[in-house]
């Protein structure tokens, strides 16, 4: 079979690989896709570790392992690898909106997770990188067979896990035959699931056949649904995560800080340049502004978007403004018989004015959008006109639906300050065409329970930030409960269309699907804003997903 062969460079579908800035499925998803959600938290798709309890954790809520030196979970320190001596490390200290509920990305779908774990103390085959580039990770080289189903990997020589273990061929094996297992409560288990055989064929060689060609299939692998464990570790990596990144667990106090520290068995310690790093998470927009003022923190990701007026123009002070995958959107419960009425929910769309409530959740930082699908993708289409603000459309739909008025809903919102800021504007808005919303406000666990497991609620709003989860809308199961068979066949249409004209016609056609159908009322991408010490470079300016990337940091001077 004639092979062509890639070193991580991304390069078109024609050519195998993904293309730079091909985060969100123009390339595709996939049906078991799950959910990120904004500012830290995701949903969680599995068994976790929350609030001070489980594996390791002491009755104060603080979880000690670097320092314990013997914990079962980490091996004690190795000498310095040949290649690189560790240089003089400093502290870093980083702010995150909101707690992992755990610290095992193949169990739990929290966004939080990845932004603590991801490429720092557990690695993945590739690199996803800004723009949606693809660089090699634990594989050094891979290539792909010409009808893209089967794909062989070259991995690392002598990587090792923080245990000492080695991470080789039969580790990704095991990894994903986990994460496809029919008991695997992986979010993205039906990825996982469509590899027909994984191979290992030697130490250093995995080959992956899929059911299907799947344009996003580098790209999944580079997510930290897909990231190599070692087998002898996965029921304790909730509490006592053991990885081969740079980074091993120090401590986590919780509902107040995580501390990680440089793993001096790394294979390259020399990247490594700060140590310890400690993740203070700080939920109030006026108290993550305090600690950046008081130079508590150093760095703080996707931070409140009042931080820009505050901090631009100060020079000892970076303020970026990056892209995202995001959708910030009013989530409709299809279950609820009047809401299953497509009129109903466009009357709601258009009496909601997304520019007033972009202002309100984000300050303006964002762009309107009218499917599930953002701007700066390839293969994008603008359907905001699809569904226009306009109040008095809203209320001839309402009165052509026969719905009694006033229609009394809920909205259950997360504590995160876009929703709730958002959720204010929005009931007003549906007040005016004569829709009373009562507003819930709930912690995330809450909603998780709720709102995503139980689908008990009428509407909610939330910002989907996994840059895959066009599959979603496959899912009958999923929280917001859309069924349409005509979406599913167009669906499983796009993620196996290989000829990249055909994709770009079937993206357009599912993103429309969507937008005529009023699934949801979107609202918004969202742009997020970051602050650094001016000293500091390295930040994305561009995210795809959500990660903190530690080593791709560096402090100048």
């Amino acid at each position: 079979m004639k092979r062509r062969a890639f070193a991580g460079v991304a390069l078109g579908l024609a050519s195998g690989l993904v293309l730079p800035g091909r985060a969100t499925a123009a390339a595709g998803s996939r049906a078991a896709a799950g959910t990120g959600v904004a500012d830290g938290a995701g949903v969680v798709g599995g068994t976790g570790v929350a609030g001070g309890t489980g594996p390791g954790a002491t009755a104060s809520g603080v979880l000690h392992v670097a320092d314990a030196g013997t914990s079962p979970a980490v091996a004690p320190a190795a000498a310095t690898p040949a290649g690189g001596r560790a240089p003089a490390r400093r502290p870093l200290t980083l702010g995150m909106v909101l707690e992992p509920p755990a610290l095992d990305p193949t169990a739990g779908a929290a966004a939080a997770i990845a932004e603590v774990v991801l490429y720092n103390v557990f690695e993945t085959l590739v690199h996803v990188r800004p723009h949606g580039k693809i660089s090699p990770l634990l594989a050094e080289r891979w290539h792909a067979s010409d009808d893209q189903k089967t794909w062989t990997f070259i991995l690392r020589p002598d990587v090792r896990f923080q245990n000492g273990k080695p991470c080789d061929a039969q580790a990704v094996r095991a990894s994903f035959e986990r994460a496809g297992a029919k008991d695997s409560v992986n979010k993205d288990r039906a990825f996982f699931a469509a590899m027909t055989t994984i191979e290992a064929r030697d130490a250093r060689t995995v080959v992956i056949r899929l059911a299907s060609p799947d344009a996003d299939f580098l790209f999944q692998l580079g997510q930290a649904t897909a990231v190599i464990v070692e087998p002898g570790t996965v029921a304790t990596n909730a509490a006592q995560p053991v990885g081969t990144g740079p980074y091993r667990l120090g401590s986590w106090r919780r509902g107040a800080s995580l501390q990680l520290v440089a793993w001096e068995g790394f294979r390259e310690p020399a990247t490594i340049q700060f140590s310890p790093v400690t993740f203070r998470f700080i939920g109030e927009p006026a108290a993550q502004m305090a600690a950046l003022m008081a130079g508590e923190v150093d760095v703080f990701p996707r931070v409140t978007e009042r931080a820009e007026a505050r901090f631009r123009g100060n020079a000892q002070w970076r303020v970026q403004i990056s892209s995202s995958r995001a959708k910030t959107l009013v989530a409709i419960n299809h279950r609820r018989k009047a809401l299953a009425d497509v009129r109903v929910r466009r009357a709601m769309a258009a009496a909601i004015d997304r520019q007033a409530v972009l202002k309100a959740g984000q300050l303006g930082h964002g762009t309107p959008i009218g499917s599930h699908y953002t701007p700066d993708a390839p293969g994008y289409v603008d359907l905001t006109a699809v569904n226009p603000y306009d109040p008095e459309r809203a209320k001839a739909l309402l009165k052509e639906a026969g719905v009694p008025l006033p229609l009394s809903l809920v909205m259950t919102v997360p504590p995160t300050p876009y929703a709730r800021q958002g959720a204010l504007v929005v009931m007003a808005q549906l007040a005016k065409v004569g829709i009373v919303v009562r507003l819930q406000q709930v912690e995330w666990a809450q909603w998780l329970q709720g709102t995503y497991r139980n689908h008990d609620y009428d509407l909610s709003i939330v910002s989907h930030v996994e840059p895959l989860d066009l599959g979603n809308f496959a899912r009958p199961d999923y929280y917001w409960g859309y069924r349409s068979p005509k979406f599913d066949a167009l669906y499983r249409q796009l993620v196996t269309t290989v000829q990249e004209a055909e994709r770009m016609k079937r993206l357009a056609e599912v993103q429309r699907l969507l937008a005529d159908d009023c699934v949801l009322a979107w609202l918004y991408q969202p742009h997020w804003v970051s602050v650094s010490r001016a000293s500091i470079t390295g930040l994305w300016d561009d995210m795809p997903m959500l990660a903190n990337d530690l080593r791709a940091l560096h402090r100048e001077g």
